[in-house]
């Protein structure tokens, strides 16, 4: 089970609410997560909660409910070791017709932003994360029962105590309420790899 008293704030929002069975962030203006690539920006002020674990293999889910409505506001799953080594996973609304559902991961102070287009209408959707010691796997899942792999990655400094949770951000000038409920922490859903064998020397 998932214990919400274990949840620590990486700059904790000016309005938020969490109970056992709902935590609800609201976003402020201009907070984000991004490293360097491509826009030349550096951002680090986006609301973070989570807990921390030693755990080497694990699983999350939640569900997220979002009345999003302003280019880039976001809401998902996340590793936020420090500012430069993290991952998230989240639906950014574009505009009217599509928003973008996808995941960043960040190196050494570098992310990438890998993404699929989803109708705008889609306001809600859950994540699962998995945990095989310095590897991750994101899924996603619009009804709780069948996920989908959005992404396996690798965090360089992800081998020791992680902290692991949930993000909501506006980087632009607009405000949203996230909501997240039916989170759950059970063993390692991502399976080892049933194929070929590791190389010897890894």
């Amino acid at each position: 089970m998932f214990e919400p008293s274990l949840l620590r704030w990486t700059r904790e929002p000016a309005r938020c609410t969490i109970d056992p069975q709902k935590i609800t962030i609201t976003t402020q203006p201009h907070t984000d997560l991004w490293q360097r690539t491509y826009y030349h920006f550096r951002n680090d002020t986006a609301p973070v909660l989570q807990m921390e674990t030693e755990e080497k293999f694990f699983s999350f889910v939640v569900k997220t409910d979002f009345d999003s409505h302003h280019r880039f506001d976001q809401c998902g799953v996340v590793v936020y070791l420090d500012s430069e080594n993290w991952l998230k996973a989240s639906i950014e609304y574009e505009n009217e017709r599509f928003q973008h559902l996808g995941s960043v991961v960040t190196n050494h102070g570098w992310s990438d932003w890998a993404t699929t287009e989803i109708d705008a209408g889609i306001r809600s959707m859950w994540y699962r994360l998995s945990r095989r010691e310095d590897d991750f796997c994101l899924e996603c899942s619009e009804d709780g029962v069948t996920f989908r792999q959005m992404r396996i990655c690798h965090l360089l400094e992800g081998g020791g105590t992680i902290r692991f949770g949930v993000y909501a951000c506006s980087p632009e000038d607009s405000s949203f309420t996230a909501t997240f409920t039916r989170m759950d922490l059970t063993e390692c859903q991502w399976k080892a790899h049933d194929g070929q064998a590791p190389d010897a020397d890894l």
